[in-house]
């Protein structure tokens, strides 16, 4: 068993392509129209593009849970999801560079170091780095 797509809720599919791949560095994978203005939207990671998907899915759109559940995070200031990174301080750097906006500068938790942005789209992302 293998995890290959994991998705994540994005208020516009569009912009948050826009996001995810100008400014986190991602790659787009599928862009499959699927009716009513929604597409399989999927992006990866550019140095493993063969490794798992993230699915923009446009579900605050045309689930209302899932619009609800994403908003009480986002509003209790909880990260969606977390990506790995080789170094906090160097991609918070980066990112700060490109305007991106975060929540919780790097921070050493016990064996990692994290920091929190907020992707746009109605997300806060963790990124973490272990020690």
């Amino acid at each position: 068993m293998r995890i290959r797509l994991l998705s994540i809720p994005v208020s516009n599919q569009e912009e948050a392509l826009n996001f995810y791949t100008k400014k986190l560095g991602f790659v787009k994978k599928l862009d499959i129209p699927v009716g009513e203005g929604n597409r399989w939207l999927t992006v990866v990671a550019n140095e493993e593009q063969d490794g798992p998907e993230l699915l923009l899915e446009p579900s605050p759109k045309d689930f209302e849970p899932a619009r609800v559940y994403q908003k009480e995070l986002y509003k209790s200031g909880l990260p969606y999801t977390q990506f790995s990174v080789e170094s906090v301080q160097g991609e918070y750097d980066r990112l700060v560079e490109l305007g991106v906006e975060f929540s919780l500068k790097p921070t050493v938790m016990g064996t990692a170091k994290i920091a929190v942005f907020d992707d746009t789209c109605g997300n806060y992302i963790q990124i973490v780095e272990m020690l």
